[in-house]
């Protein structure tokens, strides 16, 4: 198969430990952490947060809240993390509640793959999930340019929920990108299985995180945030802060 030279290339990294094997220069990187960090970035700006500053420890979020206004949250294995007052739900994030503030947020996975994209040179980022799934593909259209989405995973280990995102984003943008990509490729065929219903296909192949949360109760969550366009905003990466991106 030869290389598709006028469409832009479309790559999927399944795990921060696979990121150092794609060139992320002039690539547009989609952070994608859907249990659930890019769920709830998203939901907060949806909500009306000025900003989201993601920080890959829980010390740096602690650090912002001394020296800013700002709402410090984070978790680490599914519950707050130890020193925060918030954590890491999209429910936590009402428009009473974050609108007009900003928030810190340090998360075990999503927070730390950006951190690793940005050291790694990438273009642009931006963070995607379910609840924001059209406004993720209609920027991705709008580039022409590289893209790798890249999987939070859970400790570097592949998780199904993200690459359910990458598939859904897959089989929305693949006609105007040159894939030649097994991981995409595997995505999309896993999400054309699993789109009737995702929640339902998480259950019955007992997905890691799925169990976890579900643990915890979280059923809700989970639920939300494998559901499309409920906070149809793109959170988009510039000096330091996610923010809105405005057309």
């Amino acid at each position: 198969m030869t290389q598709d030279n006028s469409r832009p290339t479309l790559y999927t990294c399944f795990s921060p430990a696979l990121l150092h094997l794609y060139d992320l220069n002039n690539t547009v990187v989609v952070i994608i952490d859907v249990l659930r960090a890019t769920s709830t970035i998203a939901t907060a700006l949806f909500n009306g947060a000025k900003a989201v500053i993601p920080v890959d420890s829980v010390a740096k979020c602690m650090e912002f809240g001394r020296k800013i206004a700002c709402i410090t949250a984070g978790e680490r294995d599914g519950m707050i993390a130890e020193g925060l007052q918030y954590g890491n739900s999209p429910f936590e994030y009402s428009k009473e509640f974050i609108g007009n503030k900003t928030l810190v947020l340090t998360t075990t996975n999503g927070t730390k793959l950006l951190h690793m994209a940005l050291e790694r040179g990438a273009g642009q980022i931006v963070t995607g999930s379910f609840p924001n799934l059209s406004a993720v593909c209609e920027f991705l259209l709008s580039r022409h340019q590289n893209v790798v989405l890249g999987c939070a995973a859970w400790k570097d280990r592949v998780n199904i929920e993200d690459m359910l995102f990458a598939g859904a984003v897959i089989t929305r943008v693949k006609d105007h990108f040159a894939i030649n990509c097994d991981s995409s490729k595997i995505a999309g065929s896993i999400y054309d299985v699993a789109k009737p219903d995702l929640f339902e296909y998480m259950k019955q192949k007992e997905a890691s995180h799925y169990l976890r949360l579900i643990g915890y109760d979280l059923e809700k969550d989970i639920r939300y945030c494998l559901t499309d366009d409920v906070a149809n905003v793109l959170p988009f990466y510039q000096e330091g802060k996610l923010v809105i991106h405005r057309k």
